[in-house]
């Protein structure tokens, strides 16, 4: 999983909201004109990995950095520093040509070479980056190089300063797609060569340039006025750092937008902030981790028992009051391919109970002890665990016992193999595209299939869909992989995401997007 993303995720746009080293203006703050920036609240992570392209596990800072392509925030897929791209007729080569006018902060030209160099820094073994594979592992020599088997990419090739060829191994219809992600952000060498605390002050490519970080105060960017875009038209971004609850500083008129998560009462049309809220349906999907490598959930029947005992119309109404849709599958509402006829595993405590009996345990009684690992800090269990403990000591007679983990290092646990037989998880679409979950997430020895499933079915049949060019077959493809993974229960599905923004009246531009994208270059300032 790139986030224990149903929740992790929405800390994503703050990537470089942290660290323990000083910035380039620590001793001497901005005295900034408040009425030109756009103001935020943030958390902050203490995992200097979050802030590096080559190994953040969401979507890189946007803000300082920038890639070959983007989405605008209708997610049309947009030219970024590359101004066009040829595709050769077997749709295996690729040809960017990149803008003449792109450049660095510093005012560098991007060159094909930097597009390279920051690729093959990201596969580098020392890296251990746990996104190459997934978003540019599709690119020839990627894995081979990831592997330490090779010491470049050999599917790449700069044809002059401004032309890079890309290569990949077989005809992929989503290919561009996964460049919109974080580790295929473009970075400087220079910079990321001059020492540990380069992310502190990033010579990105990006729209704004990161001028001031202060530990536990705020970040602060400001425009950046050769931007080859065009300079954005809100001077200043910043992210105010733990400051307090973000919506009693919204209300107070000290930050200018927020996320809401206790939302009724701005949905009461009486409420005078009623017209600030958006809300809409994110291409996210919560979901429990079985690892079927480790007893009990090794056992298809334990998978489908704690599967069935778990009441999402309930734990929507109670757990989530009601801000959610109750997921059976894993494509959310709004992805091409969701399905609305799939047959998902019911809430049926009585079979579920004779599944278990059915098992190779036989009985609760007969099942090891089992841990849940969750993203928490010392003994506190959340109440959306607690309801699923709950269940299932209710329906199946079984008791697990929590494992926190400090949650800036959880994601690195989870990929490290370091977590109990089951665990939270989620995910959220990087591009809207099926492939994105279903071979992304269940793939036989994939990054993010952190469960360890294996379906030699599944794998053969996913396989003949990441090159299938007709549109219709392909949804189709993906649909009968979908109904596969219900059926087999490497997880427990929840819930799909609701998003609720507050935004002032004088921030215009901002569109509640389903994918999170960096959307502050389109905005802008009326009023404030």
């Amino acid at each position: 999983m790139k986030r224990l993303r149903n929740l992790i995720i929405l800390l994503a746009v703050f990537l470089i909201l942290a660290g323990t080293a000083g910035s380039a203006s620590a001793e001497r703050p901005f005295q900034l004109p408040m009425n030109q920036a756009l103001v935020m609240e943030a958390g902050e992570s203490s995992n200097p990995r979050d802030y590096d392209p080559a190994t953040t596990h969401g979507s890189g800072d946007q803000l300082a950095f920038s890639g070959l392509v983007a989405f605008d925030p209708q997610l049309n897929l947009i030219p970024d520093l590359a101004e066009s791209w040829d595709i050769n007729s077997v749709r295996t080569v690729y040809v960017f040509h990149l803008r003449p006018g792109a450049r660095f902060q510093d005012g560098r030209s991007v060159t094909a070479q930097d597009v390279i160099y920051s690729w093959e820094r990201a596969a580098l073994p020392l890296k251990k980056s746990d996104t190459v594979l997934t978003y540019l592992g599709d690119i020839v020599g990627v894995k081979e190089m990831h592997a330490g088997q090779s010491n470049s990419i050999t599917g790449l090739k700069a044809l002059d300063d401004r032309t890079l060829q890309v290569t990949i191994d077989a005809p992929k219809p989503y290919f561009l797609l996964k460049l919109t992600a974080g580790v295929a952000l473009v970075v400087d060498k220079e910079n990321v060569e001059s020492g540990s605390d380069w992310v502190y002050r990033p010579n990105g490519t990006g729209p704004y340039k990161l001028v001031e970080w202060k530990h536990g105060e705020r970040i602060v960017y400001q425009s950046n006025a050769d931007f080859y875009l065009g300079e954005p038209h809100i001077p200043y971004v910043i992210y105010q750092i733990n400051q307090g609850d973000s919506q009693r500083l919204y209300e107070s008129g000290k930050i200018d937008m927020t996320s809401v998560y206790s939302v009724d009462r701005f949905l009461d049309p009486s409420e005078p902030m009623h017209n600030e809220l958006y809300s809409g349906v994110s291409l996210c999907t919560g979901y429990v981790v079985f690892d079927v490598t480790k007893p009990p959930f090794d056992d298809v029947k334990v998978r489908q028992a704690f599967s069935m005992t778990f009441d999402r119309q309930k734990y929507v109404d109670v757990v989530m009051n009601g801000h959610a849709l109750p997921a059976i599958g894993f494509y959310p509402p709004g992805l091409p391919g969701f399905n609305p006829a799939l047959e998902g595993l019911p809430f049926d405590p009585q079979r579920a109970l004779q599944l278990l009996a059915e098992s190779k345990y036989g009985s609760a009684s007969a099942l090891p002890p089992i841990v849940y690992t969750e993203a928490g800090i010392g003994s506190y269990i959340n109440s959306r665990t607690a309801a699923l403990a709950q269940m299932w000591k209710q329906y199946l007679g079984v008791t697990i016992t929590v494992e926190n983990v400090e949650p800036d290092f959880y994601l690195d646990q989870l990929y490290s193999g370091h977590h109990g037989q089951l665990f939270n998880g989620g995910w959220c679409a990087d591009y809207p595209d099926p492939e994105n979950f279903a071979d992304v997430l269940f793939h036989t020895g994939t990054q993010q299939n952190t469960g360890n499933y294996s379906n030699p079915k599944l794998d053969q049949l996913l396989e003949a869909a990441r090159t299938e060019q007709d549109v219709n077959k392909r949804i189709q493809m993906y649909q009968q992989a979908e109904q596969m993974i219900v059926d087999d229960a490497p997880v427990l599905f929840t819930t799909n995401s609701l998003s609720y923004m507050l935004v002032k009246p004088y921030v215009k531009g901002f569109v509640l997007t389903p994918i999170q994208i960096s959307i502050e270059r389109y905005m802008s300032l009326a009023g404030k």
